[in-house]
C-alpha cells in the first residue's frame, strides 16, 4: 500500500474555502500531486468528519472509462443525475481541462460553444453544492477562464512537496534527507524509487513524455523541441543569477549557434511558466520601491526537475539551496521579488560612485515582508559582512534576516539581523519571526 504523505498545510486552504460559494480550482505542476490531495486526503477528511458517502461525486476525466464525459453536455447530464435530494453535495472533477468545448445544437452561431466553464457555472446554481476541479495546464490559469466564472473561482496551487512534507514521508536515515531533497526534489512520485537510476529517470521521462510534449502539443510549436530543450538547459544553468533574454539570446548566438529573437525567448519562457515548470522573479528597488524590468532570476518548480535537465552534473548547493528557499516561500502564500539596494560611496580617489547590492529575496504577504539572504556558510567574518552589506543599507522597520545552513542556534547579530540555519526556516515557519 502506497505511504499517504499528509499535507497539512493545502488540506487547511481547502477546508478554508469549503462550502464558500466558490469553484474551487486545484493547479499545479503535473505529477506534483493535485488528485492525491482532493481523492487520498481531501475526499477521507470529509468523510471522517461525517459527510456521507452518497453526498461526493468524483469524476476523474483522464480516465479513458469516462471519456465520453469530456463532453460538455454529457457531463452535466451525469453530474446532475448522481446529487442527493437534499443536504450539500461535494463535487470533484479531475483534469477538467480534458472537457472539450462543443458546438451548442441550439443555438445557429457556429460560434456558439459549450465549455467545461458552462458546466460548472450551472452547477454552481444547485443549492449546497460545493465544486472543486483539477486542471495541469495554462487552461486553468488564464485571466480568461477567471473572468467566466465572474469572481467566483479560488485557485489553490499544488506544488511538489515541501521540504518538510518530504521530511514526514522520508524512510532512509534523516541525516541524508537534505541531501537527497536537494538532489531529487519532491515529487510524490519518487517515493517509489529507490536508487539514483530509478530517481533519475523518472524524472527525465517526465521532462520528455510529460511536460515537453505537453509544451509542444498545446502551443503548436512540435518543430521547436530542440530550441526548448536547449532554452531550459540555459534556465536550469542560470538558476540563482540574473539574467534575461537578450543575455540568453546572445549565449544561444555564441555557445549554440542559433539566432533566437528575445522577444521568441520570452515567449517560450512564458510556456514554461504556463507548465508551472519555473517562475520568475523580478527585481525590486528597496530603497526607490519600485520594479526594474531589465534582468529577472528564474527558479524551478522543483530542483529535481532542474537537476534532471542537466544530467545531475550541476548540483552547486548554494544556487539549489536559493531556489529551495524561493519554493519555500512561494508556496507558504508569499510574492517574492529580488530586491536590489543602491547606495552611493566615494572610492579612493574621492570620486563619488553608485552601485547596487542584492538582497536574494524580498518576502511580501499582506502587511509583512521580510528581507532575506540565503548563505550556504558564514565560516568567516569577511563573509559574514558580505552576506550582511545589503541588509544593513536598508533603513525600514521590516525584519533582515539570512538564512545559512550551518549548524547555529538562531540569534540576532549586534544589527539586529537575525541568523536562521536552514532546516528551522524549513520545518518551523514561524521561525521568520523570531
Amino acid at each position: 500500500m502506497a505511504m499517504v504523505i499528509e499535507r497539512p498545510i493545502l488540506l487547511e486552504r481547502l477546508l478554508q474555502r469549503k462550502q464558500n460559494g466558490r469553484v474551487k480550482i486545484i493547479t499545479g505542476l503535473r505529477r506534483a500531486g493535485k488528485s492525491f490531495l482532493l481523492t487520498d486526503i481531501y475526499i477521507p477528511h470529509l468523510k471522517s468528519c461525517g459527510v456521507d458517502e452518497k453526498h461526493i461525486i468524483s469524476l476523474s476525466l483522464e480516465e479513458i472509462a469516462n471519456s465520453r464525459y469530456r463532453n460538455p453536455f454529457e457531463l452535466d447530464s451525469f453530474i446532475r443525475s448522481k446529487i442527493p435530494p437534499e443536504g450539500p453535495v461535494y463535487i470533484f472533477l479531475d483534469e477538467i481541462q480534458k472537457v472539450e468545448a462543443v458546438q451548442n445544437p441550439y443555438v445557429p452561431n457556429k460560434e456558439s460553444l459549450v465549455t467545461f466553464v458552462d458546466v460548472i457555472l450551472g452547477l454552481m446554481k444547485i443549492k449546497g453544492a460545493d465544486i472543486y476541479i483539477t486542471g495541469s495546464n495554462s487552461k486553468m490559469l488564464s485571466s480568461d477562464i477567471m473572468t467566466e466564472f465572474r469572481g467566483r473561482g479560488d485557485e489553490i496551487q499544488v506544488h511538489p512537496l515541501s521540504y518538510s512534507e518530504f521530511l514526514s514521508g522520508y524512510d532512509g536515515d534523516t541525516h541524508d534527507a537534505w541531501r537527497d531533497y536537494f538532489t531529487y526534489g519532491g515529487l510524490p512520485g519518487l517515493i517509489e524509487c529507490r536508487t539514483h537510476e530509478e530517481k533519475s529517470t523518472y524524472l527525465k521521462e517526465l521532462f520528455e513524455n510529460t511536460y515537453i510534449r505537453d509544451i509542444l502539443e498545446r502551443n503548436e510549436i512540435r518543430r521547436e523541441k530542440s530550441v526548448l530543450d536547449s532554452l531550459l538547459n540555459v534556465l536550469a544553468s542560470a538558476v540563482g543569477s540574473l539574467t534575461n533574454s537578450s543575455v540568453i539570446a546572445n549565449t544561444f548566438r555564441s555557445v549554440e549557434k542559433i539566432n533566437l529573437k528575445p522577444e521568441t525567448i520570452d515567449t517560450y519562457i512564458s510556456h514554461f511558466e504556463d507548465a508551472f515548470l519555473i517562475r520568475t522573479a523580478q527585481r525590486f528597488d528597496v530603497k526607490g520601491r519600485r520594479y526594474i524590468g531589465s534582468q529577472h532570476k528564474y527558479y524551478f518548480e522543483d530542483v529535481g526537475l532542474r537537476n534532471a535537465r542537466l544530467g545531475f552534473r550541476q548540483t552547486e548547493e548554494p544556487h539549489i539551496m536559493e531556489n529551495v528557499i524561493y519554493n519555500e516561500l512561494v508556496f507558504r502564500g508569499f510574492d517574492v521579488d529580488v530586491g536590489i539596494v543602491e547606495y552611493n560611496y566615494k572610492d579612493s580617489d574621492g570620486a563619488s560612485r553608485r552601485t547596487q547590492l542584492e538582497v536574494d529575496f524580498v518576502a511580501n504577504s499582506g502587511s509583512k515582508r521580510y528581507y532575506i539572504q540565503s548563505a550556504l556558510s558564514l565560516a568567516d567574518e569577511e563573509k559574514r559582512r558580505q552576506e550582511i552589506n545589503s541588509l544593513s543599507r536598508i533603513s525600514d522597520s521590516f525584519k533582515k534576516i539570512v538564512i545559512t545552513k550551518d549548524n547555529i542556534i538562531p540569534h540576532h547579530d549586534e544589527t539586529g539581523i537575525l541568523h536562521l540555519p536552514l532546516e528551522e526556516f524549513l520545518l518551523n515557519p514561524p521561525s521568520l519571526d523570531f
